[in-house]
């Protein structure tokens, strides 16, 4: 029926951006973090438009509106600072701003020598048909200005008045509500708390790490490195699974399948009689232990997180207890994990969907908020993509129901669609495939891709360059030019990353033939670390770390540039944030084995410099300072010495302040 149609509604609302697959999911913010939006608005004919963002916090029945200014032809932008952790609704409206195209066409029509005095009358009839729809403060400010306009003197002063900016401002949101066109989706908004974006990790087995005397370390033991990892300046201390391990066809030295006396077994596969997911290993000690361990970890000014592996041992009590969340074979037999032709036969995956799900479900959400109500919020999620989508996405949002604070990392190494998939579902932050991104066009590419496509509005990157399973054979072969290169890289590209210690400051590189798989994996033994080496990379990692927090630009990840580079095997990107006029730049030569010069593009138009104006950079890495003039300039790198510069530019200098600068 055609009284039915929105007939009055004549804008029309496109390309609204961000929004993630027609609005299924949110995009990620965290705590202070601003969203732009963006929307092509537009109508029929020649009329000015209007157009303004509503937002509104989670439970809040109030939208906030916000004028959207246009960019250029037809799109339309505004921002709004969101705060959480919580979420956020956001959507777009428009109309055509009838006053507006009356002011418009009113000084064509002055300047063209037009008679234009029917046309104030006009005007003066839109200010006031704007009353019935402006609230009371801003109708009695119209209603001011109505009056003002009736007793001007003359046309000339009746014409100002109604040009006034200001007064178009006022009428510009006093529109009728059948005439303004609101976009068809509300879009969501996770705000996470701001460690959800920026962090150091580091991971350790804490059962190497023994006292004097002992083979198998304790967690009291184990705490007794948390001072030199603070020194080395992490933000969050990650250990695999605390949990009994199973005994039951136990995997020994170098993944065999056949354990020896005394082989500790693999922590991720959980579970024994001595307890499963709710219980600490009685051999790294009880779970007051474990608290006690968080606990020195937060005195360190770090966080803890949770290893979070929804997988069982053989023996696993949940086995005898609830048989029917597994598989079964037609001997009788349970089915072990298995990717053919390998099989893990330590392992027992859930069946999550079962004929008994629900309870599946709702007993792996228990677990989390088990660890939860202990004080824990950051748990890494070990191999979420082999478990239902639909799951992940219950259990995110039924643990931050009760816990918003909590951040998920997702272990993910496989195919790019489930990996983007778990991250839409909510998980906070994604392994990537930097680990094997090693030339200069793969880095470039593979960061465009994670920091200027959509995919930087719900995937946020944790780069690792070594894992318990992953030891690549960039470090492999390359010496310690390698690991400094890798580590700069992943330290630098990303506000998160993580390294596997003491491997990574040991630089282990001791591989299984053929295999990117550390020899004498901790994962399945203990490994006695000679920790006081001192070719150690420690004093490295403590200096990158301090120079990531002293610095905003590296704390976080979208807001890099990638720099010409005339040498293919030097990579150079520079970071900066709105908010400061701190510059970053970060030159890496890529080849661990010789030493690599080439020249380095300035984009100093974009950065506001001049071309025959000096500027200095300060190596906050090696301390050096260089005078760098115009756009292209010279660098050498030299891998046996320092692969890497991460420099601090001073894009403006004043002979008194560089003359203290050096002092």
């Amino acid at each position: 029926m055609i009284h039915k149609l929105p007939g009055r509604q004549r804008v029309v609302i496109e390309a609204v951006k961000p929004e993630i697959d027609c609005g299924r999911f949110p995009i990620k913010r965290v705590h202070n973090e601003r969203v732009t939006v963006q929307a092509a608005v537009f109508a029929d004919g020649h009329d000015e438009i209007a157009a303004q963002l509503l937002y509104r916090n989670e439970g809040g029945h109030t939208w906030h509106s916000l004028p959207m200014q246009r960019d250029r032809g037809d799109s339309f932008s505004a921002s709004f600072q969101v705060e959480g952790p919580s979420s956020y609704s956001y959507t777009v409206q428009g109309w055509v701003d009838r006053f507006a195209t009356w002011r418009k066409d009113f000084a064509k029509k002055r300047q063209a020598g037009q008679p234009t005095e029917k046309e104030l009358e006009i005007g003066r009839k839109l200010v006031e048909s704007a009353l019935p729809y402006a609230g009371q403060e801003r109708a009695d400010r119209l209603k001011e200005r109505l009056e003002s306009i009736e007793g001007a003197a003359t046309g000339e002063e009746r014409a100002a008045l109604l040009m006034d900016e200001s007064l178009a401002t006022l009428v510009r949101p006093c529109v009728a509500p059948e005439r303004i066109t609101t976009y068809e989706r509300t879009l969501r908004v996770l705000v996470e708390r701001k460690r959800a974006a920026a962090g150091a990790w580091y991971e350790f087995f804490p059962r190497s790490a023994p006292a004097e005397g002992r083979e198998h370390a304790t967690l009291t033991d184990a705490a007794r490195l948390l001072p030199e990892i603070a020194r080395m300046g992490f933000d969050v201390v990650y250990l695999p699974p605390i949990h009994p391990i199973g005994h039951t066809n136990r995997k020994g030295k170098n993944n065999s399948v056949t354990a020896e006396p005394g082989d500790p077994g693999s922590p991720w596969a959980i579970g024994s009689g001595e307890g499963g997911h709710t219980s600490v290993h009685p051999r790294l000690g009880t779970e007051e232990d474990y608290l006690a361990f968080t606990e020195q970890v937060r005195e360190q000014g770090m966080e803890p997180a949770m290893d979070l592996a929804f997988q069982c041992a053989p023996d696993h009590p949940l086995i005898a207890e609830h048989p029917e969340w597994f598989k079964w074979r037609p001997d009788g037999t349970i089915q072990h994990a298995e990717n053919p032709p390998k099989r893990y036969e330590d392992i027992v995956p859930f069946d999550f969907e079962c004929d008994a799900w629900q309870s599946l479900w709702e007993a792996a959400r228990d677990i989390v908020l088990y660890w939860a109500e202990r004080g824990i919020r950051i748990f890494r999620v070990d191999n979420p993509h082999t478990k239902p989508f639909v799951f992940w996405e219950w259990l995110l949002q039924e643990t931050r129901r009760a816990y918003p604070d909590l951040i998920f990392l997702s272990e993910a190494f496989t195919r790019p669609s489930v990996m983007k998939r778990l991250a839409k579902l909510g998980f906070s932050q994604s392994y990537t495939y930097f680990t094997w991104r090693n030339t200069k066009e793969e880095l470039e590419a593979y960061v465009t891709e994670l920091t200027a496509t959509e995919t930087a509005e719900y995937l946020r990157p944790n780069f690792w360059p070594n894992t318990p399973d992953i030891l690549p054979e960039y470090l492999q072969y390359g010496g310690r030019a390698a690991f400094v290169i890798r580590l700069v890289l992943a330290a630098t590209l990303s506000s998160c990353y993580g390294i596997l210690g003491p491997a990574y400051e040991l630089m282990e590189d001791r591989a299984l033939p053929g295999r990117e798989e550390y020899l004498d994996s901790e994962k399945y033994q203990i490994r006695q670390w000679d920790r006081e080496r001192p070719d150690r990379l420690n004093d490295l990692i403590a200096r990158i770390n301090d120079i990531r927090r002293h610095h905003a630009p590296l704390r976080q990840t979208r807001n890099i540039t990638f720099l010409e580079s005339a040498n293919e095997h030097i990579l150079a990107y520079m970071k900066t944030i709105e908010a400061s006029d701190e510059l970053i730049v970060v030159t890496v030569n890529l080849d661990p084995f010789h030493h690599q010069e080439g020249g380095i593009r300035m984009p100093l138009e974009q950065l506001g410099m001049g071309f025959d104006q000096p500027y200095l950079l300060h190596d906050l890495l090696g301390e050096e300072r260089y005078f760098w003039q115009g756009d292209w300039n010279s660098i050498g790198l030299d891998p046996q010495v320092l692969p890497a510069r991460i420099f601090l530019v001073r894009k403006r200098m004043r002979k008194e302040e560089d003359f203290d600068y050096f002092m």
